[in-house]
């Protein structure tokens, strides 16, 4: 299966360390972010990773080019400093074309909690991983659902009625994959379509009924938006173990198809 991860954005809350280092970048427990990500979708036999780059892509270029053992490239987003994610993901719409995950750049995730999204049946053309927690700030990604059906994700929603958070992560069958590129090509087409969000486009095409949640309560993850972040999660991945040999070289990815049920 192919991964494709959104990292675009500069990271400003990040400053002055993204001043001239993309996030993606960043140096957290001794390799970059992206690493951590690649580490993590490999262990789960994803053989296929395609980065959508846009600021300081030339580093983001030096790290993938330094990666062995499975097939990483990235893809230029020209326009990164005039859209947001919805253009990003508008970019790489031709990637798009057969079962897929998608990540956001600054979801890190241990091994097991990727392998509970990929695992089982699937319900619906699309699957958002989610968690729960006591309270929600205006800064969560946050749902509403209706058992396993997602009704609506996006920050704003009223917090009497929301039921978790997006961790940035959601895996589409065929049908998803084809319906998520259609919404993407509609809202940019549109008006406002370059400062949009790409959940923005999994909210509507929820609406419709065709997407569906799977809970990874429990399962290590933590995103990297601010420097308080960013220390959370260096102390949070150094317990995830570590399953390469060398900076860049991948070890341990496993051959079993995890994704069964994706096609």
């Amino acid at each position: 299966m192919k991964a494709i991860i959104l990292s675009a954005g500069q990271g400003r809350r990040l400053m002055p360390l993204t001043a001239n280092t993309p996030k993606c970048c960043l140096m957290l427990a001794g390799k970059t972010l992206l690493e951590h990500q690649v580490e993590s979708l490999a262990a789960n036999g994803i053989d296929e990773i395609v980065v959508v780059t846009g600021f300081g892509h030339r580093l983001v270029d030096q790290v993938v080019s330094k990666i062995k053992g499975i097939s990483v490239r990235t893809l230029y987003n020209p326009f990164y400093a005039l859209s947001d994610n919805l253009g990003t993901s508008w970019v790489a719409r031709h990637e798009m074309k057969d079962p897929f995950l998608l990540v956001n750049g600054d979801t890190l995730f241990e091994p097991s909690t990727l392998a509970r999204l990929l695992s089982g049946e699937p319900s619906y053309p699309i699957t958002l991983a989610t968690d729960h927690k006591g309270q929600y700030d205006d800064d969560d990604m946050k749902i509403i659902a209706d058992g396993g059906q997602l009704k609506r994700v996006g920050k704003k929603l009223k917090m009497e009625t929301v039921d978790g958070e997006s961790i940035g992560m959601m895996v589409f069958n065929q049908a998803g994959a084809d319906a998520f590129v259609n919404k993407v090509e509609t809202l940019m087409a549109g008006t406002g379509g370059l400062v949009r969000w790409y959940l923005s486009a999994i909210d509507e095409l929820a609406m419709a009924g065709l997407v569906g949640i799977n809970s990874i309560n429990g399962s290590g993850w933590c995103e990297v938006d601010d420097h308080a972040d960013l220390a959370h999660a260096e102390k949070t991945v150094s317990n995830w173990g570590n399953q390469w040999d060398e900076p860049g070289v991948c070890i341990s990815a496993r051959t079993e198809n995890v994704s069964r049920g994706m096609q």
